[in-house]
C-alpha cells in the first residue's frame, strides 16, 4: 500500500481538537461526506491515520454523494480509496433532477446542493446506523462562516466542532482547527488529485457565483498579510466567548 504522509501540524491540530471536543471516541461509527476536494480527502486519510494509531478504536465509511447528473464519475476516487484501504461506497441520488424542478434560473445554486448533499449524508447516517457524520470544514470556513454571517446577516454564529443533529446522531469537524493551506499542501505533497469545482453540478447551470465567500476570503487574506496571527486569534476568540457584552437581552445580567 502506498505510503500516505499527514504533516505534523495537521496530526497536532487535529488531536487537539479530538482531546477537547472528544469528537472520535471508542466505538464510534462514522460516516464520513468525501467529495474528492482537497479537504475531504485530508479528513478520510486523517481518520484511516486515527485507527492505526489512536488507543481507541471505530470503524468509518467514506461516502460519495451521486447526484444522478450526465457525466458523474468517481471511480477514480473510489480507486484511490481502495488503494489505501479505505472503506468507501457511492450513494446514488436523483438531486440533479430534482433541481431541475425546484431552483429558479440564476439563482444561487451552490448552497441548494450543499444542503441536499448534507440531507442525503443524514439519510444514508440514518440507514446504515452510524452516530456521528464527519465533514470536512477546517478553521478558515468557520472564520468566513463567522464574517459572512455577522456582515450580511447580522448574526454571530459559525461552525461548532460538534452538535447535536435532530435526527439524533451528531455532526463532528475534525479538522476544525487545521487550516485551508494545510489540505492544499496535503494533496500537492502525496500527489493526490483531488476534485475542484468543476463536479459541482452548479457548474453545469447558468449560476450565480458565492461572491460572498469569495470577498469574505479575499479579506481575511489581505488582513492576515497585516497580522500572521490572525486565525490563531480567531481561533482563541472562538474558544473564549462572553456573550453578556453584547445586546442580546437572554445573556444580560440584572
Amino acid at each position: 500500500m502506498p505510503s500516505i504522509k499527514l504533516s505534523k501540524k495537521i496530526l497536532r491540530a487535529a488531536g487537539r481538537a479530538n482531546v477537547k471536543y472528544r469528537l472520535v471516541e471508542e466505538g464510534d461509527k462514522v460516516l464520513v461526506g468525501l467529495s474528492g476536494g482537497k479537504d475531504s480527502l485530508t479528513l478520510v486519510h486523517l481518520l484511516r491515520h486515527m485507527q492505526r494509531h489512536a488507543p481507541f478504536s471505530f470503524d468509518f465509511l467514506a461516502v460519495t454523494v451521486s447526484y444522478g447528473m450526465p457525466g458523474e464519475n468517481y471511480e477514480s476516487l473510489a480507486a484511490h480509496c481502495r488503494e489505501h484501504g479505505i472503506p468507501h461506497e457511492v450513494y446514488e441520488t436523483n438531486i440533479y433532477e430534482i433541481a431541475e424542478e425546484t431552483i429558479r434560473e440564476n439563482s444561487s445554486f451552490c448552497s441548494y446542493f450543499s444542503r441536499m448533499r448534507r440531507g442525503a449524508l443524514y439519510t444514508r447516517a440514518l440507514e446504515g446506523g452510524f452516530n456521528k457524520v464527519a465533514l470536512g470544514h477546517h478553521l478558515d470556513d468557520a472564520a468566513e462562516s463567522f464574517f459572512m454571517n455577522m456582515l450580511n446577516n447580522g448574526a454571530l454564529r459559525s461552525m461548532p466542532p460538534i452538535y447535536k443533529a435532530e435526527k439524533g446522531f451528531h455532526v463532528i469537524r475534525p479538522l476544525i482547527w487545521v487550516r485551508e493551506r494545510q489540505t492544499r499542501a496535503f494533496v500537492e505533497e502525496n500527489g493526490i488529485a483531488a476534485i475542484g469545482d468543476e463536479a459541482c453540478p452548479a457548474m453545469m447551470k447558468p449560476i450565480k457565483m458565492p461572491h460572498a465567500r469569495e470577498r469574505t476570503k479575499r479579506m481575511l487574506g489581505e488582513w492576515e498579510e497585516e497580522n500572521p496571527e490572525l486565525f490563531k486569534q480567531l481561533k482563541a476568540a472562538f474558544c473564549h466567548l462572553h456573550p453578556g457584552s453584547f445586546m442580546d437581552e437572554r445573556f444580560l445580567e440584572r
